[in-house]
């Protein structure tokens, strides 16, 4: 915890610095990729760039008078075990790991032909894994060897599909296998002799690679083709937070991300964690309110504004006004001030997926300790079983959004150049405070 403290003192003091030093300009801190972070676990119990959010108690629901929402926000006192939170939006670098990590496990299984690349795993004798060591030192991607390149060629779009004959990854062969059990529907079931573990295992096949096209889509008549093609792959926005993600591209994402650190944590003979996941609605709400109570925004202000008369988030202020906040569309995800608990654009920027599916009514029957309404909606279900609650309003939205009761929704296997998200884990123990 100590680190983590000096790691927020001194960013904080950089933050108040810059902007002592001109005014209302946003002031931003390095980001730093999942593989540093899963690497930091030295003397903290908390995982690097994540911050620990105390349990404790707290009104859920809007914050200010509300009409138009006031049947499907009604506040609700609640309970909230401690947790562990990414202490910013993730960013197109720590996405595009997930994105390589898969691509060239496609390309050492299924095109590469070398065996070379495999090692024997010690547990299970019919069993081998990629060794990733031989993998950096000796890419694939930077071999000389023709007969490697003709074999990767096949990655690549053929024929008419490519432009001027450059060689373009064809984002279409990345995806992501993955399985995850549904336990909330296999205890439901728990008595029942004609269902078989087998019923509640799920086995997923995720197109991973983000959406870009979104930001042509989202916005019709608007001249957006350059953040189509670069704003996930262009290095000047590494930092800024992934978009184009679906519900469901989040959840593969936190399935590999638990996949990675457990197995680098089984290797060195550390402790496991508990899954990553998207934060339930209330867990998201709560790390939002940053211990204020009662507060109508991240800051605990009444308004988007400080004292100065800059302001707080990334938002639209005013109809047809982007850059008052000082950025056209998304801002990096360390841009701002961080609220009490030291995350950062918890509102603004881009909503956030939430784990919980989103039903009107849901404040009125969910549980008040950790509440979720949680469905695992199948592809045959009607769209309204698909919507998912996201939180914390966008750099498209106005101010109202912002606000830390606020609800939307969207639908689980959508993509917006709005919308991302962060990862929370668990804490083993329920008294941490």
């Amino acid at each position: 915890m100590i680190i983590n403290h000096l790691r927020f003192l001194k960013y904080l003091c950089g933050l108040l610095l810059i902007v002592l030093s001109i005014g209302c300009k946003t002031s931003t801190k390095n980001g730093e990729l999942i593989g540093v972070r899963l690497d930091k676990l030295k003397t903290s119990k908390t995982p690097y760039g994540m911050v620990l959010v105390p349990g404790g108690t707290f009104i859920m629901g809007q914050s200010d008078e509300d009409i138009t929402f006031a049947q499907t926000a009604q506040n609700r006192q609640v309970t909230i075990a401690p947790f562990y939170i990414d202490d910013s939006e993730i960013s197109n670098s720590e996405y595009r790991q997930f994105v390589y990590w898969v691509r060239d496990s496609i390309m050492v299984t299924d095109y590469l032909g070398d065996p070379s690349y495999f090692l024997q795993s010690q547990t299970q004798s019919n069993s081998k894994y990629i060794d990733w060591e031989k993998v950096r030192r000796q890419s694939p991607w930077r071999s000389t060897d023709p007969n490697v390149k003709t074999r990767l060629e096949s990655m690549y779009y053929q024929g008419e599909d490519k432009v001027f004959g450059k060689n373009e990854m064809d984002v279409r062969l990345i995806h992501y296998h993955y399985e995850w059990y549904d336990l909330e529907n296999a205890i439901r079931h728990k008595n029942d002799m004609n269902k078989k573990r087998s019923d509640f295992i799920y086995r997923e096949k995720i197109d991973i690679y983000p959406d870009t096209t979104v930001w042509m889509s989202d916005f019709h008549y608007a001249a957006n083709e350059p953040l189509v093609k670069g704003y996930f792959s262009h290095p000047s926005y590494d930092e800024y937070p992934v978009v184009g993600v679906s519900w469901k591209q989040a959840q593969a994402f936190n399935a590999w991300r638990t996949q990675l650190y457990n197995n680098q944590a089984a290797k060195n003979k550390r402790p496991q964690r508990f899954d990553y996941q998207l934060p339930t609605e209330a867990e998201w709400e709560y790390a939002a309110r940053g211990g204020r109570v009662g507060s109508q925004f991240p800051w605990g202000g009444p308004t988007a504004r400080n004292a100065r008369g800059c302001l707080m988030a990334n938002f639209k202020p005013g109809r047809g006004n982007y850059m008052d906040d000082g950025y056209a569309y998304t801002a990096p995800v360390y841009s701002y001030f961080p609220n009490d608990y030291g995350l950062y654009n918890m509102s603004g920027n881009v909503s956030e997926w939430t784990q919980s599916s989103y039903d009107e009514s849901g404040y009125s029957y969910v549980h008040d300790m950790n509440p979720t309404y949680n469905y695992s909606a199948k592809d045959a279900d009607s769209e309204t079983m698909k919507r998912k609650v996201i939180r914390g309003g966008s750099w498209k939205d106005v101010g109202f959004f912002l606000q830390n009761g606020t609800r939307q929704y969207e639908y689980q296997d959508t993509a917006k150049s709005y919308i991302g998200f962060r990862s929370v884990t668990r804490v083993a123990g329920s008294s941490l405070r």
